[in-house]
């Protein structure tokens, strides 16, 4: 089940912004421009997504946030996201799992699992 997603410097999101998912009803509305398809693109790019048009970008760089009038463009996005493995659906000895790729201008990217490199499971 998934628990939380932690969004910072992805897309419109600039500041760090957690999002809880709770069993009983969880619902994300605002207007239109306001970002909620952009955490849908969130979710679909930790989880792997390598096709940038599917996150409606036509390359990387797009992704991380550009900057506004009031804000500098940051130099990085992260994206976690953060599921209850009381059940050990995902065959490892953690009753919770979070996942965490982050992205820098510089095309350098990295995946974790619990904080630590995914070099570690491989």
């Amino acid at each position: 089940m998934l628990k939380q997603i932690c969004i910072q410097g992805f897309k419109s999101f600039a500041d760090r912004t957690c999002i809880d998912i709770f069993k009983a009803f969880t619902v994300i509305i605002g207007p239109n421009g306001s970002g909620k398809s952009n955490i849908a693109d969130a979710v679909s790019w930790v989880l792997g997504e390598q096709r940038y048009s599917l996150l409606r970008s036509s390359r990387a760089e797009e992704i991380i946030f550009a900057g506004s009038n009031e804000r500098k463009k940051m130099g990085m996005c992260e994206v976690s996201v953060t599921f209850d493995n009381s059940t050990h659906f995902f065959p490892l000895e953690y009753s919770e799992i979070m996942l965490t790729r982050r992205l820098f201008r510089s095309g350098e990217s990295s995946f974790f699992i619990n904080k630590m490199s995914i070099e570690r499971y491989s």
